[in-house]
């Protein structure tokens, strides 16, 4: 019966439900005391009755968010008192609307019928009720040929003030079938999100597999090459054992970048590698900023994949920062050694810039390009140099014979 709502929304519909109090009640005893005085006669209920339902139908507002449930039966109480005391529609009686927005909006499934049954029986009641009270101030009835006019009296007042009910209500139920289209996407959405990561782990155990795999079958073969070269040809075996130690680093290297996955969501599909070096940079270039790449030497073969992947990473982030916080063009410079990788990154920053990668695709910004570079073995360091931003990352491919 209690709702679990936020302190912030209680003090709200509290200070708010009081606002309504101190402004329909004044208005009420306006309007209605020509009424009133005529059916209990001047002093007698005109100042208690009235303010006691006013307190009970805003009390009922107040509450309506907190429990619906009890703020429809004292709303009901309230307009029973109120009738019975004979006080005619008064604009205290704007609280039933809220009242009956909140069991559409956050009532059950019953007290949703309910709050729909009551606003019906509210509008014939409340036809009923006017029409009675047109005939003890005018008369009306006390001749046979009104009656024609006293049924479409009534036919009125029940339309006009059921109208106004079903607005309330109706606006209520629509707030509640946006709540639910909202919760349903947002499970849709967590079951996706589930689904997504699901499969990614699915991706990564394979590639863990093919990884391992392929590398212990090369070292293996590698292993029992040197072990019979050994003895007759030793440059065989050292050249062997060169090769099972770039296999293992690479297999290594691969690795940590798996478990890395299984902890930071990187995506679906493959990951990037060199070759979409250059739409990395057509991006840069069409936010307006030249990246001047210098690349010497050369790679030496088919670098590994991770290292790859982390001069991707790497690059983006810091290019990333320099879009951010940089100024003029952005100066590259990759170094592809036998042993390592060195790249510098440099671009100059305003006086009052705080020079802090963000990268688009993680957002751990320094620390994700220093997490890119620790998780193949490397270093990376970025610091501020006569106005000029520097990043230096040292990779390392494998050791040189």
């Amino acid at each position: 019966m209690i709702r679990s709502i936020s302190r912030t929304w209680l003090v709200l519909d509290i200070v708010g439900s009081v606002l309504g109090l101190l402004i329909t009640v004044p208005l009420s005893f306006v309007f209605g005391m020509g009424w009133l005085s005529s059916w209990w006669g001047p002093g007698l209920v005109s100042n208690t009755v009235l303010l006691v339902v006013g307190i009970a139908m805003w009390g009922a507002a107040a509450i309506s968010r907190l429990s619906p449930a009890l703020a429809l039966i004292i709303a009901w109480a309230a307009a029973a008192l109120q009738m019975i005391a004979g006080l005619s529609p008064l604009p205290l009686n704007v609280a039933v609307f809220i009242v009956l927005f909140a069991t559409a909006a956050w009532g059950s499934r019953r007290l949703l019928w309910a709050g729909a049954i009551s606003t019906g029986a509210g509008g014939l009641i409340a036809g009923a009720y006017i029409s009675l009270i047109q005939i003890a101030q005018s008369g009306l009835g006390a001749d046979v040929g009104s009656a024609t006019q006293l049924v479409w009296l009534a036919l009125l007042a029940a339309t006009s003030v059921g109208f106004a009910l079903v607005i309330a209500w109706g606006s209520g139920f629509i707030w509640r079938v946006i709540q639910a289209g909202r919760a349903t996407r947002l499970a849709q959405l967590q079951a996706e999100t589930i689904a997504a990561e699901e499969q990614e782990r699915v991706r990564i155990a394979r590639d863990m597999h093919d990884i391992v795999a392929h590398s212990l079958a090369v070292v293996i073969a590698q292993s029992d090459g040197a072990r019979y070269a050994a003895a007759t040809q030793p440059e065989l075996a050292q050249e062997a054992l060169t090769t099972i130690a770039q296999t293992a680093r690479a297999a290594l290297s691969d690795v940590r970048m798996l478990l890395t996955q299984l902890r930071h969501r990187q995506g679906d599909g493959p990951q990037p590698t060199l070759a979409d070096l250059e739409q990395l940079f057509a991006h840069v270039r069409g936010a307006g900023i030249e990246p001047r790449v210098t690349i010497d030497p050369m790679p030496p073969g088919e670098p590994p994949a991770s290292i790859q992947l982390a001069v991707y990473r790497i690059l983006q982030e810091a290019l990333t920062n320099a879009l951010r916080h940089g100024q003029g063009d952005v100066d590259i410079r990759l170094s592809w050694w036998a042993d390592r990788v060195d790249l510098d990154v440099r671009n100059r920053i305003a006086p009052t810039a705080t020079p802090t990668a963000a990268a688009p695709t993680t957002g751990h910004g320094l620390v994700g390009m220093r997490e890119r570079a620790q998780l193949v073995g490397g270093t990376l360091t970025a610091e501020r140099i006569d106005g000029v931003f520097v990043v230096h990352a040292m990779l390392p491919i494998a050791a040189g014979r």
